[in-house]
């Protein structure tokens, strides 16, 4: 994996909808653009809840993030940020983009003061699963569990 020198990293903004639902459309197929709007408008609306990063290459938008802030959770003291959402253009990857927008989201949380980052992702999108292990997650001891509401025999 090479870097690309023409990447440069910034705040993602709400004039960036179009490419980032672009660029999500490109790697799954279909469009999630009321997602992106709503979750792009909350985190441009509450920047103090939010970190949200941009990688522009040559101009264009190749790569985005954003990470929410949690405070308390569970009983725990302190912050952590979790990563909603790691895009790269499909046509850019393997360039570096991921890692250096990763890298832009922990250098907001070292500044807030933020030691931990969690995500989750699909166990069957392996491309996902071994990027999040190339750039050091691990498996949480915590496990996430869920339930329908429609289940009444308890």
């Amino acid at each position: 994996m090479s870097q690309d020198p023409s990447t440069t990293i910034r705040p993602l903004r709400a004039d960036d909808l179009d490419r980032v639902v672009a660029i999500d459309e490109k790697t799954l197929g279909r469009s999630r653009r009321a997602f992106y709007e709503k979750r792009l408008n909350t985190a441009l609306t509450f920047p103090d809840s939010f970190i949200v990063v941009a990688a522009e290459t040559d101009g264009e938008l190749s790569g985005f993030g954003i990470a929410r802030i949690q405070t308390g959770e569970f009983g725990e003291a302190g912050s952590a940020a979790v990563l909603d959402i790691l895009g790269v253009d499909p046509d850019a990857r393997h360039h570096g983009i991921g890692h250096q927008v990763l890298a832009a989201i922990e250098d907001v949380m070292r500044r807030k003061d933020i030691h931990e980052l969690r995500t989750q992702a699909d166990w069957g999108a392996t491309e996902m699963a071994g990027f999040m292990a190339s750039v050091g997650f691990e498996m949480a001891p915590m496990v996430i569990m869920e339930r329908g509401t429609d289940r009444r025999d308890f």
